[in-house]
């Protein structure tokens, strides 16, 4: 992939540009932002039994939130991401969790209803409403129990918003719209505020 990639109007080949190229630094990024995961994940812990669960991680970058509910006592967790660089590092960190090379929004490898818990930390805000109705849609049709998004639920800093807007993300429209969107594919959404701008989508299969 080259630079050119960055610039692409097809936003796959242009998030794969970018989480390939930060591939190397991103698991000392996740390590920075360690406390914020955990507060996250134990919020999550107190609205649904994670504990005995399978568990599918959409977009698992360096493997963080996925190591998290093998640590919170999911009986499995695999997860999937769309750079191959970023699935090679989750792979060298966590070698007892099982990540493959997938796109969130054709995941034909994955059988209907194969995991109890589907789950997405920080990907949907990336982009537009059509393809983050796709790949909810995707992440429904995999899940058993319940689909949880994690991700932008408040205001954000200047920074974030700069480099949001280097990630050509949806950020705003994303905070403005989601739960009606999740409400279209589910029927229902409850949000339940993190802390630090960020927050948990759940919902009910």
């Amino acid at each position: 992939m080259s630079i050119l990639d960055y610039f692409s109007k097809d936003e796959n080949r242009r998030a794969k540009f970018i989480f390939n190229l930060i591939a190397p630094f991103y698991g000392r990024i996740a390590k920075s932002v360690e406390e914020n995961h955990r507060a996250s994940m134990e919020k999550l812990a107190g609205i649904i039994d994670i504990k005995g669960k399978t568990v599918l991680d959409v977009g698992s970058g360096s493997g963080a939130w996925a190591k998290l509910f093998a640590q919170y006592g999911a009986e499995k967790v695999t997860g999937i991401d769309l750079a191959e660089k970023m699935v090679k590092v989750a792979s060298e960190v966590y070698p007892e969790i099982e990540f493959f090379e997938c796109n969130g929004e054709e995941m034909r490898k994955i059988q209907d209803n194969s995991y109890d818990i589907v789950t997405a930390s920080f990907v949907l805000h990336g982009v537009k409403a059509p393809r983050r109705k796709m790949i909810l849609e995707q992440m429904k049709r995999v899940a058993r129990q319940y689909v949880v998004i994690r991700d932008f639920a408040g205001k954000v800093s200047l920074s974030v918003q700069i480099l949001e807007a280097l990630e050509r993300s949806d950020f705003r429209n994303f905070k403005k719209n989601f739960c009606q969107e999740m409400r279209q594919v589910f029927g229902n959404c409850q949000m339940y505020a993190t802390g630090n701008n960020g927050g948990l989508y759940v919902g009910k299969i």
